[in-house]
This record gives structure tokens, sequence and C-alpha cells, in this order.
């Protein structure tokens, strides 16, 4: 988490200078994140349920060398279409490796306050490489925007070595005789996801086709429709459906894909605003934005004092109604506007995240069987995911749409800016209503 934190950080603050440096344009660029993104999603179902059928020491250890590989050649890039090549792959590897990831973790730990201890930790890894990354990000891209990919090649080289004697080796699976690998729930989850999330993509994109946008959504959606039925007739399902049926496992997940499009949309736009049309540099960019890593600090520390006080639920939706207090202060945003008027966006920013986002991960794997913590956790970075290209697209979207056309500032001048701060807001203020309908829904079935 820590790899992927530093990953994505960096990799936001170096944008402009790949833009210039390989003279892409905005649409271009968006899919340099959004490639990423595409691969994570897409994939990140079936790596989830992977990591529990073959074993999470093994698939960890695979897909970090992948990854490894593909962001080398990201850094050696000439055209923009090897380098979002390089973050499809990287992204791909990350669907599988993430999710074997965090159900080590959360088959290390027995539920209750040792393992949401250890999911706050790990939200706080993370936490800590994006707030090292945006510094970092700044410093590198200052020499070579190629740096921000070689430096996770190797700090990622370094945890493949560590990992090898580490990680303790999985028990193998239990399996019942005669039983197969779901095939083809795995190829229409994937291709559902894939076309889903690629529909989302290109909401945002300038020029894009609406006939082929909606093409590949009636695909993807047709996929998904598919793969529902094969669950239902397999003995022994990719994604068992009854999981699906549980109510705060789908709050977490659909809270999670709100505050991950709000939180991206948000970054994506104030990067270009402070580069683009302030002229910033990318380390002034990267230190602006430091104060969001606050959550390194006090998502380990104060959160779980919090969680075991107020209860998970409380706690979250406490980080939804900070997240939208702080886009929202951000929402007048001039020409001019000096760092202490940003100030108060970035630090409540960090806090919400530090309410929100290990709380969330707790919810959507609790109650879950050890051998469905591989999926549950494919399942909430899947949100995640989908949230984050959501938001990307919407951002993009409303600020063209609210300006016009675009222009040298990427998403179309001040007023494409303030027009795009308005999705964060109305994003964490939708996952707050759900949060609070999840707080009242526990409080009537106490009461009961």
């Amino acid at each position: 988490m820590f790899l992927e934190g530093i990953d994505v950080a960096m990799l936001n603050v170096a944008l402009p200078s790949i833009r210039a440096d390989l003279g892409m344009d905005t649409g271009a660029l968006s899919w340099v994140l959004s490639a990423y993104v595409l691969g994570y999603g897409g994939f990140m179902l079936l790596g989830g349920r992977t990591a529990d059928l073959l074993g999470r020491r093994r698939m960890f250890l695979l897909w970090l060398t992948v990854f490894v590989l593909f962001s080398g050649l990201g850094g050696l890039a000439t055209e923009g279409w090897t380098l979002i090549l390089a973050r499809f792959v990287t992204g791909l590897s990350a669907a599988f490796m993430t999710p074997a990831g965090l159900a080590i973790i959360t088959t290390a730990f027995p539920e209750g306050p040792r393992r949401n201890r250890a999911l706050l930790v790990y939200a706080g890894t993370a936490a800590a490489g994006f707030s090292l990354g945006l510094v970092t990000g700044g410093l590198l891209t200052a020499v070579s925007w190629r740096w921000v990919f070689f430096a996770p090649v190797l700090l990622a080289a370094t945890l493949l070595l560590a990992a090898l004697p580490l990680l303790p080796r999985d028990p193998a699976p239990a399996r019942r005789p005669g039983e197969r690998f779901d095939l083809a729930g795995a190829v229409t989850a994937t291709g559902a996801m894939l076309l889903l999330v690629y529909s989302v993509v290109r909401i945002g994109e300038p020029g894009a086709a609406a006939g082929w946008t909606l093409a590949s959504l009636a695909g993807g959606l047709a996929l998904l429709a598919a793969f529902t039925a094969i669950e239902r007739r397999s003995a022994a399902p990719l994604v068992r459906l009854g999981l699906l049926r549980s109510g705060p496992l789908l709050r977490a997940n659909l809270g999670a894909l709100l505050f991950a499009g709000s939180f991206f949309g948000f970054q994506f736009t104030v990067t270009l605003y402070l580069q683009d049309l302030r002229g910033w540099s990318p380390l002034q960019t990267g230190l602006a934005l430091l104060a969001v890593g606050v959550d390194a600090v006090l998502a380990p520390t104060l959160t779980p004092r919090l969680v075991e006080r107020f209860g998970n639920v409380r706690v979250i939706l406490a980080g939804f109604c900070l997240a939208a207090v702080s886009y929202a202060l951000f929402l007048p945003v001039g020409p001019d506007w000096t760092y202490p008027m940003m100030f108060p966006t970035m630090i409540l920013t960090g806090l919400a995240f530090a309410l929100a986002y290990g709380p969330l991960t707790i919810a959507a794997t609790d109650g879950v069987a050890e051998e469905e913590q591989g999926l549950a956790g494919g399942l909430l970075n899947t949100s995640f995911q989908f949230g984050a290209a959501l938001g990307l697209s919407v951002v993009t979207t409303v600020s063209l749409a609210a300006s016009g056309a675009g222009d040298a500032s990427g998403l179309g001048g001040l007023g494409g800016f303030r027009a795009a701060l308005t999705v964060p807001v109305a994003a964490v203020a939708l996952g707050a209503l759900v949060t609070a309908l999840g707080l009242r829904h526990r409080r009537r079935t106490a009461r009961a």
C-alpha cells in the first residue's frame, strides 16, 4: 500500500511535465491515470478471488514482479501510447497484488480490535506513501519525470526481496472433489468490469463518440447480467452472490466508490489549477498538497480510539461530513489565492481521509469468512478504483461543459475549475447520506 500510494502521488504531480515532454493533450493525459484505473478496476474482482484460490503469498509475489517490470517500461516511454500501456499493465498487477496483501493482513489477525488496528495502520501506510510521493514526486520531476517511474521500481524490488523470507506460506486452499475454477464467471466478470470502467473513463474524454461509449456501457451491463446468471448456477462460483446481500458490505463499497471519486477528482483538478493556471512548479504543488498526508499520522493513532468509542459507522459518517466541508471551502477559489487560503481544505481533507478510508476497509471485511477475505478485498478495491475513474471522468466533463471548450489550462479556465470542484462536494454529500441510512438501520435493528 505504501508502494501504491507513493506511485499514484508522484505521477499526479508529474502529469503536466509528462504532457509537455510527450506532446499529449488533456484527454490523452487523463488516460495516463485512467489506464491504470482500467487495469486495476477491471481485474480486481478476479484478482481478489484468485488470491483465495491460488494462494495469497504466491499472487502477491508474482504480480509484484510484474509491477517492477512495467513501472520500468513507463519510465522508458517515448510516446504517449507506450506510457498508457505500461500504466494499464501496472494497474493490472496491482489488481492481483493489492487484494492478496489485504487478505494476508485480515487472515493474520482475528476479527476485532487487533484486526481493526492492523487495518488502520494499513490505511496510514498508504497515506504515508502518498505524502512522501507528493514531495519526492516534485523533486524527481524537477530532475526528470521518468524518475517518477524508476523510483517505484527500486522500492518494489526491495519489497520483493523482503517478501520472499517474511511472508508466511498459505495453507493449501480447501476444495471439494472435482471442483473446478469458475472460468466462465472469471471471463464475464472481467469483461464486464473492463467495459464498465472504460465507459466511465470515456465520459470525460473530450471528443469521445457517444455511440461507442453507450455501446461499451451496454456490453458491460450485458456481461454483468450473464455473470450473475452463471454464478447462480455454478457449483463453485467465483463470487458467492449471498455475500452481496449484506447491507453493511454494500454500503461500505458504495461509500468507498463515492469517497474515492471525490478525492481523485479533487486532486486532479487542484493539481492542474496550481500548475497550469497558477504556474506553480511540481515541487511547490507537492508541498501544497502535503498537508493532506496528515492521515499517515492520524489513521493508526487517533482513528482506532474513535472507532472503539463511537463505532465504525459514526466515524465514517464524520469523515464524509468533514470532506464535504473541506471541498466546499475550495469552491470560491480565485486566480490569486495564497496558500494560507488553501490550507484549511488541505488539512481537513487529510483528516477526513483518516476518518473514512480505514474504517471503510474495516466495514467491507467485517463478518466475511476467512476463505472469502481476498474476494472482499477485491470488491472493496474495485469500488475504490471504479470511483476514481468516475471522479476523474465527471470532473473533466463538468469543467469542459461549463467553459464550452478546453484551453491552455487543461480544464477550461477558472470557471471550469470551479465547476469541477462541485463534483467532489456532491459525491461526499451522497456518501454521507448512504452512511447515515446505515446508521439508522443499525439503530432500528438494535431496538428490535
